[in-house]
């Protein structure tokens, strides 16, 4: 079956710098058109989305409250995709998920932030801001 395991959580302080990694295992089809997102949810909030990327193309998207501090890429020679985090605020304490839509033409440039666009999730990984 098809895994995502996100790791590189942890519990930092305000201004410092952060990297988020998601690697993608048991998927042997062509990996130039994958979409992968960035979730969180912080405690008795919902799932938001906050980056995506495109592999092939690169195309990235990202939500206003990350923009500028945060970075989404990707290398698939790794089979990884990443999330860097500059300058986090407390505020971004929540546990990170990552996200894919296997298979697809693109990221919807609409709905790349909601959920029902990904069909395979990771287990999630804990960042703290203090």
């Amino acid at each position: 079956d098809v895994q995502l395991v996100e790791s590189g959580g942890a519990s930092v302080q305000a201004g410092g710098s952060l990297t988020l990694a998601c690697v993608l295992s048991e998927y042997s089809f062509r990996r130039d058109n994958i979409c992968f997102g960035w979730f969180r949810q912080a405690p008795g909030k919902g799932r938001e989305g906050i980056a995506a990327i495109r592999t092939g193309r690169d195309s990235t998207y990202y939500d206003s409250s990350v923009q500028g501090r945060m970075t989404i890429s990707q290398d698939m020679a790794k089979s990884t995709m990443y999330l860097q985090m500059n300058s986090p605020k407390p505020e971004d304490s929540a546990k990170y998920y990552c996200a894919a839509d296997l298979g697809t033409s693109d990221c919807s440039t609409k709905y790349w932030h909601q959920r029902y666009e990904y069909n395979y999730w990771g287990q999630g990984t804990q960042v703290t801001v203090s």
